[in-house]
């Protein structure tokens, strides 16, 4: 239990440390009211706005107001529409996370198969081949990418929509386009994961046992080198978003990553921080859900969990006693 309260306390401060981060980096960009309104406007003009967007308060004062308001799910009123800036992003976010659920499915349903195979054929041919394909998924930008899709199949072969939702043909191109990042990621770790459990004694034991190269890879290996890919899968998740930020532009759709940049452009803090702030809670909340999955798992790491927070206990008690 020890262990759990010690990582959903590290959850919380570093989920603090991201809310101060964002408002303090953004503060320090400069003055909204000079930026928005522009260069030229009366001084008397920049005091009322900094007077309307409480900007003519202390800055510590400011993120304590800040602070306050996210407790009550206030991240703020944009300073472009005068809405409130978490319904802004709300209102975006599911077409972001129909592009991103559909790139991890596809992600998974071809990477981590091509990293099985490569590492049942290491040295070979395929393995090679896998590894290339794996460092060209790794290298080419997204964005380039989907430029290069664009060009050729909704320009030069007209078969797709270039820009915006018309329909399911619509998910093709931004889908493939960020899974390319994704299938070489996980064929590189499922690859590496296999090849790290295909050497353990267990693997030789069941081998001097007769059991099949089928069975030791099914029922020994996969298992084992599966486990790894729930943080893989929690890290990839925030990895994805931050590309659809670059894909939604270049195709045209109006998810939190086009919002994201057209805020930034506009200066429009309020926004900016709300999708910085969830975007970087649910990456962390996420990665605390895949530690706490793993003890459900494998039951070899809950126990030694246990372990560790008894000994912790043995050891504090002790402590006292010399004390």
């Amino acid at each position: 239990m020890n262990w759990y309260v010690v990582r959903l306390g590290r959850a919380c401060i570093t989920i603090l440390l991201l809310i101060a981060f964002a408002f303090f980096a953004l503060a320090a960009s400069g003055d909204p009211a000079v930026i928005l309104l522009g260069p030229d406007t009366s001084q008397a003009a920049i005091d009322v706005f900094r007077e309307k967007w409480g900007l003519n308060l202390p800055l510590w004062q400011q993120f304590l107001i800040y602070l306050n308001g996210l407790l009550h799910l206030d991240f703020g009123l944009s300073y472009r529409s005068g809405e409130s800036a978490l319904r802004l992003v709300l209102d975006r976010i599911p077409l972001t996370l129909s592009l991103v659920f559909p790139t991890i499915l596809l992600s998974i349903a071809v990477g981590v198969p091509l990293g099985i195979v490569s590492a049942m054929h290491r040295g070979r041919f395929i393995d090679r081949f896998a590894i290339i394909l794996s460092v060209i998924g790794l290298a080419i930008p997204p964005f380039l990418l989907g430029v290069l899709a664009m060009y050729l199949f909704s320009v030069k072969l007209g078969w797709l929509a270039p820009i915006g939702y018309v329909d399911w043909t619509s998910y093709i191109m931004p889908v493939v386009t960020l899974s390319t990042v994704g299938i070489a990621t996980y064929a590189r770790f499922t690859r590496s994961a296999m090849v790290e459990v295909m050497a353990r004694p267990m693997i030789e034991t069941a081998r001097a046992s007769g059991f099949t190269e089928g069975i030791i890879h099914r029922v020994h290996a996969l298992p084992n080198a599966l486990l790894p890919l729930i943080t893989i899968t929690a890290l990839e998740f925030g990895n994805f978003v931050s590309y659809a930020a670059v894909i939604e532009n270049v195709f045209g759709w109006q998810g939190a990553g086009s919002l994201l940049v057209a805020s930034v452009s506009a200066r429009d803090f309020a926004v900016v921080q709300a999708i910085l702030i969830i975007t970087g809670a649910t990456m962390i909340v996420g990665n605390l859900l895949a530690d706490l999955s793993y003890g459900l798992i494998d039951p070899r790491i809950r126990d030694m969990r246990r372990l560790s927070s008894r000994r912790s206990s043995i050891w504090k008690s002790r402590k006292r006693e010399l004390i």
